[in-house]
């Protein structure tokens, strides 16, 4: 399905696991990379997030290999790769047991049918210690979910306009 909607691009037809957090297909799902583009969260502004007034200026922008994430923060990123999900499908993220298992989670909301562009990933890092987020390899899995009936989705991203649809870098938040 993947190749005949062109879904995902670039497209991993196996798993690479060799001297890295695995990335590709998977048994259920497809391991999705994050990219080497990251957003910092900063307190040296002491400003307040606000989802309706937010304020760009509360990150470092940082582009590398391997971003540190400071202790008990967070960092925004986007994916390598860039999703196209057909009308009938729904997917849901969730993070790499390897990032979990040290305290990093990575929280990515669903796919909506219809939706295209690259993932804005959100991690955190849930330790007293910095953590560190390897560019190009695994993140998190999207599971993929087809409904029976291809006429099921009444309003999909697409119809309604949505505000994230074909973003590409990492996205801040919209009203």
């Amino acid at each position: 399905m993947a190749r005949e909607h062109n879904m995902i691009e670039p497209f991993i037809d196996g798993q690479v696991r060799s001297g890295a957090i695995s990335y590709g297909v998977s048994s259920y799902g497809y391991d999705m990379r994050v990219a080497d583009d990251f957003r910092i969260f900063t307190n040296a502004l002491s400003a307040i997030v606000d989802p309706k007034h937010f304020d760009a200026r509360s990150f470092v922008e940082f582009t590398g290999d391997i971003c540190v994430v400071p202790p008990n923060s967070f960092a925004l990123a986007r994916s390598v790769e860039y999703f196209r999900i057909p009308r009938n499908v729904l997917t849901i993220c969730v993070g790499k047991s390897t990032y979990a298992r040290c305290g990093i989670l990575t929280n990515v909301t669903p796919f909506e049918p219809e939706w295209e562009g690259h993932v804005t990933l959100e991690i955190s890092n849930t330790t007293p210690l910095p953590a560190r987020i390897y560019a190009n390899e695994g993140i998190c899995q999207v599971l993929f979910f087809e409904a029976d009936d291809d006429d099921i989705c009444e309003t999909s991203y697409a119809d309604k306009k949505g505000k994230y649809q074909a973003q590409r870098g990492v996205t801040l938040p919209r009203l």
